[in-house]
């Protein structure tokens, strides 16, 4: 073979392997999205199975809140329900303010307040708004380096090809809801 030969064989061969690399690390980080996703949703169902606890423990020792408690109550349905992402993320912010509000009124009910149950309930969901902050912190993390690499040449081109969209970052609004005797997750 001629010393051309061997070049344009190397130059193809670089050019392969740099296309499988850039492909199969694509394909990991729509993975690692989906994967990210996927523990948002396990975070999201573990607060919305707390809440009918939260519900009985408040309206227990509250007569007045019934309002407060029904906004929390058709938010949570509405998250439940929600199918496209835009609404989830919508329903879920609202609920995350819902909850906030729930908690804020609970506060003015010394005996709710000295409630063991209450308390209890409070640490877990704290727990899990931890949770559910650590899990969006990673996928839009994640989102980042996907959306990077989709942008980045020969991502873009493979992008393009396989029909890769670029992700959109979850944000619900509120980072953690802070409740006195909640662990804080810190990072």
């Amino acid at each position: 073979m001629t010393m051309l030969c061997w070049v344009l064989t190397g130059f193809f061969a670089s050019a392969a392997a740099l296309l499988w690399t850039s492909y199969n690390r694509l394909m990991r980080l729509d993975l690692r999205c989906e994967q990210a996703m996927a523990d948002i949703d396990v975070q999201l169902k573990q607060r919305h199975a707390l809440l009918p606890n939260l519900f009985e423990t408040v309206r227990a020792f509250t007569s007045h809140e019934r309002d407060a408690i029904e906004v929390v109550a058709k938010a949570r349905t509405a998250a439940m329900v929600a199918t496209t992402p835009q609404a989830q993320l919508l329903a879920e912010t609202s609920l995350g303010e819902g909850i906030r509000q729930l908690i804020t009124i609970a506060e003015n009910y010394p005996e709710l307040k000295a409630s063991q149950h209450f308390r209890e309930l409070r640490i877990e969901i704290g727990d899990t708004e931890n949770k559910l902050a650590a899990a969006r912190r990673y996928l839009n993390a994640t989102v980042g380096e996907f959306n990077a690499t989709r942008r980045q040449f020969p991502g873009n081109l493979l992008a393009a090809q396989f029909r890769l969209s670029p992700r959109a970052f979850y944000d619900i609004g509120v980072e953690r809801v802070l409740l006195d005797d909640a662990p804080v997750l810190r990072m």
